[in-house]
């Protein structure tokens, strides 16, 4: 018979807490206060009380999940370093942004054009590296652990590059400062980011780097689609904020949604993963149905942006080609890549968190949208595309939460539903945005 024993002398919550635990608190309600004192006259009420609400938030995250401390400082102390370069030449405004041209840390590493180029060539890497993971011999463990730690060095770098433009934003002029989570370029930094750090704690509380290589390459993809979107629109010139977005709602909706969006597309590249291993041993090419699906979408979706601009088609001519390589890459060596992968049953855990998750953040997402439109537009819902789009997604997942919950949803079955999800996500993202409109159509690309 089992029994519990109950260590009544066993140290409780706080008293668990590590030296640096305390420092790291003390760092960020520091840091909270010095922004209060330095920028609490250029905020509304609202604002104060998110600053107050983040604080706490910001040190039980720490907390939770011991790596993101470091992660957190040295990315507050690049941009604090940026920020200070910035400033030694005055303007205005308080500081000269001309300085990006001319000081050597912010043109190559610390402005915020250059630390998201940093992110993006990070993320690619870190994709390599987790690749050669399946390729090399062995255990792969030594490519999978730099790719790691790229992916680690790209969140910081997004961390860094989003700080730094939200004070760039503000030294541009008085009415445009505003929290880069405004349009499709400052939203894809998030979505890479969000989606990274999510995959890195299931990384670590799995202790698998073998999903990896399958969630970066979700997000190569939208680091492919922000690059061609800073060259083909110029979306990295910080813009004002039109009307509709001057609130303090965006702040508290946007991110939320994004969290939604990230562990979507991480829950289905797992699913991905999933089915790669339930097939691995299947030479019908008919039975391949995963592969061919990832094949149409990564290659069909250059042929609808290269229909967006003009003289684009170069570019997404070498999108097309390698996504043609990748996914004849998984076909051909899928046996090898399935026999790394985690058991299924840990596949399916992952998948299924991973859309709990998300849920739960795009519920809370679309409740504080709907009170924003209220406030903008004097209703709580209109039937705009964007939000009948978006309420087909939170159906979509709350089908497969009640069938996994209810019904006990596992296996392929659940995996395709979560692939079909990113799709039907997808389009809600960014389909709304290219072939509809409506009130939400100053997110048009």
């Amino acid at each position: 018979m089992n029994t519990t024993t109950l260590d009544l002398n066993a140290p409780g919550y706080l008293g668990r807490r590590s030296w640096f635990d305390w420092l790291f608190a003390a760092l960020v309600v520091a840091g909270g206060g010095i922004a209060f004192q330095r920028y609490g006259g250029a905020m509304d009420g609202y604002e104060k009380a998110i600053l107050a609400g983040v604080m706490p938030l910001a040190v039980w995250i720490g907390w939770f999940w011991r790596p993101l401390r470091a992660l957190m400082l040295a990315s507050s102390l690049a941009a604090l370093l940026a920020i200070a370069l910035y400033s030694r030449s005055a303007d205005a405004f308080g500081a000269d942004l001309s300085q990006a041209e001319h000081v050597f840390l912010l043109k190559y590493f610390l402005s915020s054009q250059s630390a998201i180029l940093w992110m993006s060539v990070l993320i690619f890497m870190s994709t390599i590296f987790y690749w050669l993971g399946y390729v090399g011999r062995g255990s792969g463990g030594t490519a999978e652990r730099l790719g790691s730690r790229l992916a680690w060095a790209a969140v910081g770098m997004a961390l860094v590059g989003t700080l730094v433009r939200w004070f760039e934003s503000h030294q541009i002029g008085p009415d445009i400062g505003h929290i880069p989570v405004s349009n499709l370029y400052e939203v894809f930094v998030l979505f890479c980011w969000l989606t990274t750090t999510f995959y890195l704690y299931y990384e670590d509380q799995y202790r698998t780097r073998a999903l990896g290589a399958f969630v970066m390459l979700v997000v190569s993809a939208a680091v492919g689609f922000l690059l061609w979107y800073t060259l083909e629109r110029g979306a990295h010139e910080i813009q004002p904020l039109v009307p509709a977005l001057q609130s303090w709602w965006m702040k508290l909706h946007v991110p939320a949604n994004f969290i939604g969006y990230g562990t979507f597309a991480l829950a289905a590249m797992v699913a991905f993963a999933y089915l790669i291993k339930q097939q691995a041993g299947e030479t019908r090419w008919y039975k391949l149905a995963p592969l061919w699906a990832l094949g149409v979408v990564l290659c069909f979706e250059p042929m609808v942006f290269r229909q967006t601009a003009e003289g684009s088609g170069s570019y997404w001519a070498v999108y097309f080609g390698i996504s043609a390589l990748v996914v004849a890459g998984i076909l051909f060596g899928r046996q090898r890549i399935a026999a790394r992968l985690p058991a299924a049953e840990v596949l399916d855990d992952v998948m299924y968190k991973s859309i709990a998750v998300g849920f739960a953040f795009f519920t809370i997402a679309t409740i504080l949208g709907a009170l924003w439109a209220a406030e903008a537009w004097g209703g709580y819902w209109s039937w705009d595309p964007k939000e009948t789009w978006a309420l087909i997604v939170w159906l979509n997942y709350a089908a497969w939460l009640h069938m996994r919950l209810m019904k006990g949803l596992r296996g392929t079955v659940a995996a395709w539903w979560a692939l079909v999800g990113l799709v039907v996500t997808t389009f809600a993202f960014l389909g709304v945005n290219m072939f509809l409109s409506g009130l939400h159509s100053y997110g048009e690309l």
